[in-house]
């Protein structure tokens, strides 16, 4: 048997409780706007918008000087090409392949050995007119120094084998000066791929 409390039991006035549903929603809704908008705003960014430059170089050739100005997004290969820039790894050295309307390859030194580096495609790896990018073999991370200034847009060039040239050869840099200078290397007369008088690199130096 359960006691009975003794006494008069106080009566107590029931109070209806406010609802929370309303904040709770118009927060849920806050953030839902949050997200919509930093979804939108990332996903109509262009990939192609020009980054800022990782300095200016300045090759000095047999036949006149090209300025390029290169690509602070692409780290790795702009770092690699400042890198043997400062080790003197292409003074004196000679453009070894040039092909007119197509581009104009330099960067080959017999006497060091340089470290292969990663390939740095990303979303805007374009070879158009007037770019630089790194030459290889046709096995994947496997560009060292030389380098190619394309003299015409290459960009859309696909192999047999369905190979696209912007999924294989990273562009650090543009040319901002002397692509005449490019241009003119690329039409001289060659015994095959390479030209019948040496065109040399005679420096090449980080200017800013």
């Amino acid at each position: 048997m359960t006691p009975r409390r003794s006494g008069k039991q106080k009566k107590f006035k029931h109070t209806p409780r406010k609802s929370n549903k309303l904040p709770i929603a118009i927060g849920l809704l806050i953030i839902i706007l949050v997200v919509v908008v930093a979804v939108y705003m990332f996903s109509t960014a262009s990939p192609s918008e020009p980054s800022e430059p990782a300095g200016k170089v300045l090759l000095q050739t047999s036949m006149g000087d090209i300025t390029i100005e290169l690509r602070n997004d692409k780290p790795i290969t702009t770092g690699n090409f400042k890198n043997l820039i400062e080790q003197g790894v292409y003074d004196d050295t000679i453009f070894h392949r040039v092909i007119s309307d197509f581009m104009i390859q330099g960067g080959r030194n017999t006497d060091v050995t340089v470290d292969t580096i990663p390939d740095e495609i990303g979303n805007d790896n374009h070879n158009y007119r007037g770019t630089i990018a790194m030459a290889k073999t046709n096995q994947p991370n496997s560009a060292t120094s030389q380098f190619f200034i394309n003299v015409a847009n290459n960009n859309e060039i696909v192999y047999n084998d369905g190979t696209k040239f912007d999924e294989t050869y990273t562009v650090f840099g543009t040319v901002i000066e002397g692509m005449d200078i490019a241009d003119a290397i690329a039409n001289v007369p060659v015994n095959g791929e390479q030209p019948v008088t040496d065109i040399v690199l005679i420096k090449a130096e980080i200017i800013s």
